[in-house]
């Protein structure tokens, strides 16, 4: 009797704990409705329009009045002389960008934290965090006057060593490195910080045990530093699973050319030919959906991984 009474109690208890708690996040809870109001129509609404992807679309019928054509627009897609070698193109970019986009903020973060004096590592983090903002739109036009083959500075230094003019941006075999280099020198001190952050969750007591055994700072780092960030650096590389499609609209639309489709092309661009230049709202649709459906195995599968290597959950 004594112990029903203690759980109706703590029964009780908990439920007035939660009352309040609602009305203390209550505010909190309204002002994510406009975001969630907009994240229903712009993210959920929006899918409305996959069923272009099973249509013979006709603009002026509209979603239904378009007929209804099963799987052709797939068949299609996948029958273009051109389409899977933008899909090797979008992979091999975006798994380039994957693996530099780990590597280097490792890297700098690594080497940022051997700094000691406060100042140099505050002013070395500002300076390489501020090309994260700037736009690619901006960057583009900067990269194609630095990358010129006949003004810009770097064939200019290039030429004085003895080297011959390279068209980064024009030349199929350079292009795909030169979006590689170009995004990871822009987004790799931002990328850095989350790395800067797990080295402070490092005991430094171990720092100190380590130099009363002889350790110098480079062993200290292998043995001390890299493995506290080892489970970051799995959980980070395993989430990037997700961008395996992603090579990077924005940057590459701007920086490309037909003279280098054969290497630049990737799916979003790939798409946004047929779509918006071509009007071939089908098959461009197909290939969206196509992406999208890949992109969310690789999702779920990364989440997965996440889960067993690093003890990564969402849920």
């Amino acid at each position: 009797m004594h112990i029903h009474k203690t759980k109706g109690v703590e029964h009780v208890l908990k439920t007035r704990w939660n009352k309040d708690k609602l009305i203390r996040e209550l505010p909190l809870h309204i002002m994510l409705i406009p975001a969630i109001i907009l994240v229903l129509i712009y993210s959920y609404g929006s899918m409305v329009g996959t069923v272009i992807a099973f249509q013979k679309f006709v603009p002026s019928k509209g979603l239904f009045g378009s007929p209804f054509v099963g799987f052709d627009n797939f068949t299609n897609l996948f029958s273009m002389p051109n389409i899977w070698p933008v899909i090797r193109n979008t992979v091999v970019i975006a798994f380039a960008k994957m693996t530099a986009g780990v590597v280097v903020p490792v890297v700098f973060a690594l080497l940022l934290n051997e700094i000691s004096t406060m100042w140099a590592k505050r002013g070395i983090q500002t300076i390489v965090y501020l090309p994260n903002f700037i736009s690619w739109i901006i960057l583009a036009g900067i990269f194609k006057d630095i990358l010129s083959p006949n003004t810009g500075i770097i064939n200019a230094i290039l030429q004085q060593i003895g080297i011959t003019p390279i068209f980064f941006l024009g030349d199929q075999k350079w292009f795909p490195f030169t979006m590689v280099f170009t995004d990871v020198w822009k987004t790799f001190g931002f990328g850095s910080v989350i790395y800067l952050s797990a080295l402070t969750g490092i005991d430094p007591s171990l720092y100190e045990s380590a130099q009363i055994d002889g350790a110098g700072r480079w062993k200290q780092m292998l043995h001390i530093t890299l493995p506290g960030i080892t489970s970051i650096i799995v959980l980070m590389t395993v989430l990037s699973m997700a961008n395996i499609l992603n090579g990077g609209f924005d940057q590459i639309y701007n920086m490309y050319s037909a003279s280098v489709y054969a290497t630049g092309d990737i799916l979003d661009t790939f798409v946004f030919r047929l779509g918006i230049q071509n009007s071939q709202y089908a098959i461009s649709t197909a290939a969206g959906l196509f992406k999208s459906a890949v992109s969310l195995v690789f999702i779920a599968v990364s989440y997965k991984l996440a889960d067993k290597f690093a003890g990564y959950r969402i849920f």
